[in-house]
C-alpha cells in the first residue's frame, strides 16, 4: 500500500517528461487509475468513515482541528468545508493536475499536490495554499494579482480557464524554485517544461500558457543567472 507521504506522487509517472504538451503512453494511462487508488487508501488503518483530526493551515489561516473522515479528499474537504472552490477537480484520478495545492515546507521549498487522490489527514500539521491565497487585497478592499495571474491576463492565457488554477499553482512553485536555485538563460524552456508538463490543458492553450510564465520569469529578479 502506498504510504500517506508517498501518496501524492504516486501517479505522477503518469505523464511524460517532454514535449509542450503532457503526453501517456498507453501503459502509463492504464496504470494511472490504479496508482490513484492506491493515493487515495485511508491513513493509519482507518475505514473511510472514521473520523480522525485534521488541522491545517490554509492561505496563512489554521483551521481545526476538526475530525474528517479518513478517506475524505482533500478537494472535498476545501469545497465542502472551508468554502474554498478555486481547485478544480478534474480526472478525479491524478493525472491532469487541475485539482493541484502548494504545500510550504519548513525549508523554504514548496510543491504542488494532487487533492483528488490526496486524503485530507494527509495535510494535518502542514502549510497550503491554494488559488484563492495569491491575489491581495489592501485596506481598502482593492484586489491585486499576482504576477503570475495577471500574466495569464495579459496573455489569455486559458480559454475554458477549468485548468487555470492548477497552472497557477505549479507557475508559482517554479517561479519560488528558480528564485533559489536560478538556472542559465539556455535552459530556461526546460525548465518551464518541467514544471509545468504534468498540466493538461483539454482546450490545448499550452504555448500561451508558457509564453506567460516565461514572461514573469524573465521579469522575476533573481531567476536567470548569469553564465561565463
Amino acid at each position: 500500500m502506498t504510504n500517506a507521504s508517498s501518496a501524492p506522487q504516486a501517479a505522477s509517472d503518469a505523464t511524460a517528461t517532454t514535449g509542450a504538451a503532457p503526453m501517456m503512453s498507453a501503459a502509463s494511462a492504464a496504470s494511472a487509475p490504479s496508482a490513484a487508488s492506491a493515493a487515495a487508501a485511508p491513513a493509519n488503518g482507518k475505514a473511510p468513515w472514521e473520523t480522525v483530526p485534521v488541522t491545517v493551515k490554509v492561505n496563512g489561516v489554521s483551521h481545526g482541528p476538526m475530525d474528517v473522515p479518513a478517506g475524505l479528499m482533500m478537494i472535498d474537504w476545501l469545497h465542502e468545508t472551508l468554502g474554498l472552490t478555486g481547485s478544480r477537480l478534474g480526472c478525479g484520478q491524478g493525472v491532469c493536475h487541475a485539482c493541484v495545492v502548494i504545500v510550504d515546507h519548513a525549508d523554504g521549498s514548496s510543491e504542488t499536490v494532487r487533492t483528488c487522490i490526496t486524503g485530507a489527514n494527509y495535510f494535518d500539521g502542514k502549510t497550503v495554499r491554494t488559488v484563492e491565497g495569491h491575489a491581495v487585497r489592501d485596506a481598502d478592499g482593492n484586489l491585486t494579482l499576482a504576477p503570475i495571474q495577471q500574466a495569464f491576463l495579459d496573455h489569455f492565457s486559458f480559454q475554458c480557464g477549468y485548468c487555470t488554477p492548477g497552472f497557477v499553482n505549479a507557475a508559482t512553485v517554479l517561479i519560488e524554485r528558480l528564485k533559489r536555485h536560478p538556472v542559465a538563460r539556455a535552459d530556461l524552456e526546460a525548465a518551464i517544461t518541467e514544471g509545468l508538463n504534468d498540466h493538461i490543458c483539454r482546450c490545448t492553450g499550452y504555448v500561451r500558457y508558457y509564453t506567460a510564465v516565461r514572461d514573469v520569469v524573465l521579469k522575476t529578479p533573481g531567476c536567470i543567472k548569469d553564465v561565463k
